[in-house]
């Protein structure tokens, strides 16, 4: 394989590798932002039960 070639291929590579690890931390981020949502949402449910309206 030349140099060239090889060089592209590695290019290559870490291109898809960073599309990837993109990929994943906005999936992480979706994840992370849904967690704190519904921790909310149970703080108001037990607010609502101790503190009645």
């Amino acid at each position: 394989m030349g140099p060239e070639l090889h060089l592209q291929m590695i290019a290559h590579r870490t291109t898809e590798l960073r599309e990837e690890a993109d990929s994943y931390r906005l999936a992480r981020k979706a994840q992370e932002d849904g967690k704190t949502h519904s921790s909310e949402k149970r703080r108001r449910g037990l607010f609502g039960k101790i503190i009645p309206a």
